[in-house]
């Protein structure tokens, strides 16, 4: 079911467990932008890369006073394996029982090789300071994407 969170909207919150047994609030950190990044599973080759452009743009966006946080479904023990074989540097939310998922709206029906499957839909959300939605990214091409969501946070 496709919610269609636009820009403008107030960001849905959450509360979420993070790596390194963390919690996470995202009406906490109102007062600064957030990058909610949602990718489908820890260690595959896509969500490997875009974790890793993050990471490696994380002091740009901390220059901004941007915090950036990557969900999906896996464990927060899966996330703690991902994040140490990576050398990740940023938070990753477990989101295992998919509600922040279908809050925004990127769990969908999914096709791959004429197989139907439901499966989270590789998308960004920058949020403003104020906790409404500044840009959508849907159906996210890795190659670049940090790059360009680094962009949209430069030009709030």
């Amino acid at each position: 079911m496709e919610i269609g969170l636009k820009t403008g909207m107030v960001a849905p919150d959450f509360t979420l467990p993070t790596d390194g047994n963390g919690e996470i609030t995202l009406s906490s950190l109102r007062t600064n932008m957030v990058v909610l990044f949602f990718y489908p599973k820890d260690m595959t080759p896509g969500c490997t890369t875009e974790a890793i452009a993050f990471s490696t743009l994380k002091k740009d966006f901390d220059a901004l006073g941007v915090k950036i946080i990557g969900i999906s479904k896996d464990s927060v023990a899966r996330h703690d394996k991902f994040i140490a074989k990576h050398d990740l540097n940023m938070t990753l939310a477990a989101d295992e029982d998919g509600k922040v998922c279908e809050a925004y709206g990127i769990w969908v029906l999914k096709k791959l090789y004429g197989r139907e499957y439901m499966g989270i839909e590789r998308s960004t959300f920058l949020i403003s300071a104020d906790g409404k939605i500044a840009q959508v990214w849907r159906k996210v091409r890795v190659k670049g994407h940090a790059e360009a969501v680094l962009e949209a946070a430069q030009a709030l």
